[in-house]
């Protein structure tokens, strides 16, 4: 019955992490291809935050029912405070629709599916590169995607000016998918100058940016980060934007996401926001409950959310501290090469520069894992391998 169905290449990190777990070697191997963060120990952190609204959630023990289908209101509210600022005129104008989805992933598998509903002739275009999972959730939802410019390995920076020009070629209703801090792979971002030009492209070409942002307070602060997100709701864009909770709670296997979409009047959001609870109804029905009640709880409790922001910024810190020793390590072993874009790069990963023959060098001779394109997830660094990888990797750059 199933011989037409066609085989399953398998997820290119995932594949990578199993090729991990089975390596043999026991001395010294080195993950840095999953985006996960761990502490300087190796471990997956809970937050102090999160074992407090836990404590609160199992004394008494809760019912387990059903979530309405956009999540709980409070969940709701801190999506949007953190995204759009707290006591922020777009949301107390009633002009943003939000709802609780499964993790990142949910948020943006619902904006696509509603885009090509509601747009049917919109193509959506990533940057070169993008993390990958954008173009299949994309092309899932039965979008044609294409690519923009955006990295460039002989500069580790970003070609806007070929980035700008290529967006003046687009049509209206084709949406752009948009990194607002800390871009997946590459760790290279826009600068504030540089969005206020870009997003006047987006205006004037009437394209859709849709902004997904799933490592918020990893890249400069909450606010900081949220940077491209307010500053097109300032200047009057419709916007939708994909948050995830996953990295800067520790919370993954809770599937903890959020999608937000600004439109241009409330009685417009009212109807994108059924529209999205239909769409949910359609995939998933409601969202996990255990993860909601977290989010609920942490987010909307004044000392809890002190005590979470100042957890994050400690992780943001120890990736700035393991970025900064690779550079120094790097730059004495190979002194006439500029490794400062290590520091200059945000967030969890960095495009290291590394080819492909020289990744899967430092994996068959170092064990030192990352994925091919070069990407690194810096928070697999700590003080006892950061010194044996910067090693490895002047090895395989000589």
């Amino acid at each position: 019955m199933f011989e037409h169905v066609t085989a399953y290449a398998g997820d290119p990190i995932l594949g990578l992490m199993d090729k991990f777990a089975n390596d043999p070697r026991t001395d010294i191997k080195v993950n840095l291809g999953v985006g996960v963060y761990y502490t300087e120990d190796g471990k997956l952190p809970v937050l102090e935050c999160v074992k407090a609204a836990e404590a609160i959630i199992a004394n008494p023990p809760r019912p387990r029912g059903y979530l309405p289908m956009d999540g709980l209101p409070g969940y709701r509210k801190a999506c949007q405070d953190l995204l759009f600022g707290k006591n922020s005129a777009v949301v107390a104008e009633g002009r943003v629709a939000t709802i609780a989805t499964l993790g990142g992933s949910g948020a943006l598998k619902v904006g696509a599916d509603f885009i090509h509903q509601w747009f049917p002739t919109a193509k959506c275009y990533v940057s070169n590169p993008t993390w990958g999972n954008h173009i299949s959730i994309f092309e899932g939802a039965g979008m044609e995607v294409g690519k923009y410019p955006y990295y460039d390995p002989a500069t580790i920076g970003v070609k806007f000016d070929e980035l700008c020009e290529f967006f003046k070629t687009l049509n209206e209703n084709d949406v752009v998918l948009l990194h607002p801090c800390c871009h997946n792979p590459t760790g290279v971002d826009l600068t504030r100058e540089q969005w206020d030009v870009l997003l006047q492209i987006v205006k004037d070409q009437k394209l859709i940016p849709f902004m997904d942002i799933a490592y918020q307070g990893f890249g400069e602060d909450m606010d900081g980060d949220a940077y491209a997100i307010r500053r097109a709701v300032e200047m009057g864009l419709p916007v939708f934007v994909s948050n995830s909770f996953s990295k800067n709670l520790s919370l993954y296997g809770e599937r903890v996401g959020g999608l937000s979409v600004v439109s241009p009047t409330k009685e417009e959001s009212d109807k994108v926001h059924g529209q999205l609870k239909f769409t949910v109804r359609r995939i998933y029905s409601s969202p996990p409950a255990h993860g909601n009640a977290v989010v609920d709880i942490v987010m909307n409790d004044d000392k809890l959310f002190t005590q979470w922001v100042g957890e994050v910024y400690e992780m943001r810190d120890r990736i700035r501290e393991m970025r900064q020793k690779l550079q120094d390590v790097l730059s004495a072993k190979l002194p006439e090469r500029d490794f400062s874009y290590f520091t200059k790069q945000q967030g969890m990963f960095s495009f290291t520069g590394l080819t492909a023959e020289q990744v899967v060098r430092l994996r068959d001779e170092f064990a030192v894992y990352m994925v091919e394109n070069g990407r690194m997830c810096i928070a697999g660094l700590n003080n006892a391998n950061v010194e044996y990888v910067a090693n490895a990797m002047a090895e395989v750059l000589k």
